[in-house]
């Protein structure tokens, strides 16, 4: 019979015939290392979304402003990012 081992760390597992980790750190930190490329892309889009919203809320504070693409891009808003348009 094969003694199975953590896909983690390699130690011995002992308990269900379906373990794949010996404790739940190594499970954590195996799916972290995993995930992690993903993890950080909707990190970073959701940073680039925060500091967009930021500098509109900056520069709108009467409720409804007219702002030139120059001043956002002044400013530091990327374009690439954002989640809706108003048009008039």
């Amino acid at each position: 019979m094969e003694k199975k081992q953590c896909l983690e760390c390699g130690e011995k597992i002992v308990g269900r015939i379906d373990k794949k980790f010996c404790t739940d750190y190594c499970r954590n930190s195996y799916n972290n290392k995993v995930n992690k490329e993903s993890k950080n892309l909707i990190r970073n889009t959701n940073n680039r979304l925060r500091k967009n919203y930021k500098i509109l809320l900056e520069l709108n504070t009467i409720g409804k402003t007219k702002v030139t693409r120059t001043k956002l891009f002044d400013k530091g808003f990327d374009f690439n990012y954002f989640t809706s348009i108003y048009k008039t």
